[in-house]
């Protein structure tokens, strides 16, 4: 039977154009992938840690013969009938001979696989195992230097010369100036090793070499050895690195994209395991050591970390030895600007020891481990005591451990992990993930953490910042009704049994989506979205003898009409209209965005550009708009007030190994006549920013 199917794939190839068993890498629509899987825009989320993780899905593809069904919904790729079926398909038929064979499996239609098609292969990427291990890192063709410069050209206050008040006090000005520089090394082969560095200087931040503040001409500076396969073990971490098991509980990494338009695959979280840390942010990461170890069905790994972290001290009033200093915060920032933020820098220790022990069938279907994690501080965390924060962690050390399980039973992934932390809160969350049909996807997760549940590196499914004073009930569907059409839907329900910041009584709230999408052929897709939510917040104070903390419910609607269209091979464009509306104590906003695209590629060149108006009557209405950038650079601004914005992305190849990129971007207001607040602050109506990427690829 297998014969006759390859047979007919090699002529559904002529479709392709190629008969390649192993066709190249595709390059990826990385603007549509990231928009389709990022959750719903919001000045919280964790955008570029959750970037760095799906970027290293494309740098790392999926090997289709050896993947499980862990592995494969961990992409987010695929919905739980493909899985099933590919998975079924390769224990009737044996492994795939070409990766274009996926279009004699169930429910893999041409559309799907060319989604697809850059996040697999054949493992043929272990072909060079034969060479020695140095001799593989030096001539590795995914070996490339990277620079990126970054500048806002007009004046922030911040840059101006100091002044004096009345009382003779000399105001705060940043201690550097305005060019941000990003420096990025890597070299790695899929499922064989990967290394490297980054470096990064933000914009204020001094170019100096002073080891007493860890500052070596850029102010950030992360590293990583990651290797794959050594005998039994799986994976060797030095350096920097993530971890990602179970749902989220205890290890959470940063691939967790909760809600989206794509409303129900996402809600899930997969066992990746020990990851590099190649972002440029300076928290939640472990510095030390990652190791996993297989043996047949079962791994066990074990993580070592002491790394430094920002944050605040104060000393006891009769005292003034390092040994009595507190933590008052942590800065996440990782801004070192000013004086000020520049003492945060480097003042604290973090010890991490913890480890994961886990199981795996051998068909893949079942997946059960557990999770510990011990963290201690090299000072005691005590908070400014707040109304909202009395639950918060305080102290010196924690530790936090859970179960966990995951089962694939025809098409439900079933999935569940449940938490405890030394303070006895608990975290628990279950749901699945299922095609009921060849035309409806449905998942269902619910959730409750206790209000003094405490896990630091904790990234599970929440409607907060992190999973804490949370119960809710969440329902996500997408319906296929004929070939063209697509809804997405989702429902979460969310309640907060304690005070939570700007809102001092317990409160609920409700969040939906609905998402329909129209495309009539490869070239053409249109898609409607309109999004509800409602939260308490506080009232402000008015000043008029009241109640104290009133609080009243919040609601929010934003929504987004879209038609892209690729014109031909060259040229493409996309108009967009987003609006959002806000009722808050009888008091109705709105905004509202127009938006064209347009992309035009000939020879090695190619021009992105954008043309868009905005008008919002206060920030509450602020929207959202995902731009181009340069290469692996994202940008999710919001635009509140009146205005333009324009921008414009040029590429070129000059040769196989250089690749440039140069973007230009302006904001220009029309109802105001300066921008932002403080150090910030620019004096006059417009924002100009640039852009300029090199990439050096050393093999090629």
């Amino acid at each position: 039977m297998k014969p006759i199917i390859l047979i007919v794939l090699l002529s559904c190839c002529l479709a392709f154009s190629s008969y390649a068993q192993q066709p190249p890498q595709k390059e990826i629509d990385l603007e549509s992938f990231m928009e389709r899987l990022f959750p719903v825009q919001d000045e919280d989320i964790d955008y570029e840690s959750i970037y760095e993780v799906l970027l290293q899905l494309y740098l790392n593809p999926i090997d289709i013969n050896r993947a499980n069904a862990e592995v494969l919904a961990a992409s987010y790729l695929l919905d739980p009938s493909q899985i099933t079926n590919l998975i079924s398909y390769r224990d009737k038929f044996g492994p795939l001979i070409s990766l274009y064979e996926l279009q004699a499996v169930p429910g893999f239609d041409i559309k799907t696989i060319e989604q697809v098609l850059p996040f697999l292969t054949l493992g043929a990427g272990t072909s060079n195992q034969t060479q020695t291990f140095w001799k593989r890192i030096i001539t590795e063709e995914q070996a490339y230097f990277l620079l990126r410069h970054r500048r806002t050209w007009e004046t922030r206050k911040g840059f101006t010369p100091a002044d004096t008040s009345s009382t003779g006090r000399i105001s705060s000005r940043y201690l550097g100036d305005p060019n941000e520089f990003y420096l990025r090394f890597r070299v790695q082969h899929a499922r064989d090793f990967s290394l490297g560095f980054t470096l990064d200087k933000d914009p204020g931040e001094q170019f100096i070499w002073d080891g007493k503040t860890a500052r070596y001409g850029f102010n950030f500076f992360s590293f990583h050895f990651t290797k794959y396969y050594v005998g039994k073990w799986k994976t060797i971490a030095l350096g920097d690195f993530q971890a990602q098991f179970g749902q989220g509980l205890v290890f959470g990494a940063g691939y967790s994209l909760g809600k989206g338009s794509e409303t129900v695959p996402t809600v899930r979280r997969s066992s990746v395991g020990i990851l590099p840390y190649t972002a440029a942010l300076e928290f939640g990461f472990f510095r030390g050591a990652g190791l996993t170890y297989q043996s047949g069905n079962w791994q066990s790994s074990l993580i070592a970390s002491y790394a430094p972290r920002d944050g605040r001290a104060a000393a006891s009033l009769d005292t003034l030895t390092s040994e009595d200093l507190t933590i008052n915060s942590f800065n996440q920032s990782g801004l070192h600007r000013t004086e000020s933020e520049l003492g945060t820098k480097n003042q604290f220790r973090e010890l991490s020891l913890g480890g994961n022990i886990q199981y795996s069938s051998t068909s893949g279907k079942l997946q059960a481990g557990t999770n510990y994690l011990f963290t201690k501080f090299n000072h005691p965390w005590i908070k400014a005591p707040t109304l909202y924060n009395q639950f918060d962690f305080a102290g010196q050390s924690n530790s936090v451990g859970s179960l966990y399980l995951s089962y694939n039973w025809k098409n439900f992934f079933l999935f569940g992990e449940s938490a405890l932390s030394q303070s006895g809160g608990k975290g628990n969350v279950i749901g699945f993930v299922s095609s009921l049909s060849k035309q409806v996807d449905f998942s269902l997760l619910w959730r409750k953490y206790e209000k003094d549940f405490h896990s630091f590196y904790a990234n599970a499914f929440a409607e907060s910042t992190r999973p804490a004073n949370e119960q809710g009930v969440y329902l996500g569907i997408q319906i296929k009704p004929i070939p063209k059409w697509k809804i997405n839907v989702y429902y979460d329900f969310f309640r907060f049994p304690w005070m939570r910041y700007r809102v001092y009584a317990p409160s609920s709230g409700y969040e939906w989506l609905t998402r329909i999408s129209f495309q009539p052929n490869r070239n053409l897709t249109a898609f409607f979205q309109i999004r509800e939510e409602q939260k308490d917040r506080n009232l402000s104070d008015s000043g008029e003898p009241s109640l104290p903390y009133q609080v009243r419910p919040l609601n929010k609607i934003n929504g987004l009409l879209s038609l892209e269209y690729q014109v031909s091979k060259a040229f493409f464009f996309r108009s967009r209209i987003l609006f959002s509306r806000v009722n808050y104590n009888s008091k109705k906003t709105s905004g509202f965005m127009v938006l064209q695209d347009a992309q035009y590629s000939f020879n090695k060149f190619r021009l992105t550009g954008r043309v868009a108006l905005f008008e919002t009557d206060d920030y509450d209405t602020r929207i959202y708009a995902f731009e181009n950038n340069v290469l692996w650079t994202f940008s999710i601004p919001a635009f509140a007030g009146q205005g333009m914005r324009t921008y414009l992305v040029g590429q070129y190849q000059i040769n196989s190994q250089i690749t440039t990129y140069v973007r230009f971007s302006r904001t220009a207001y029309t109802d105001r006549e300066k921008i932002s607040s403080g150090l910030q602050e620019i004096d006059g109506a417009r924002q100009t920013e640039t852009t300029f990427l090199i990439r050096y690829m050393l093999h090629r």
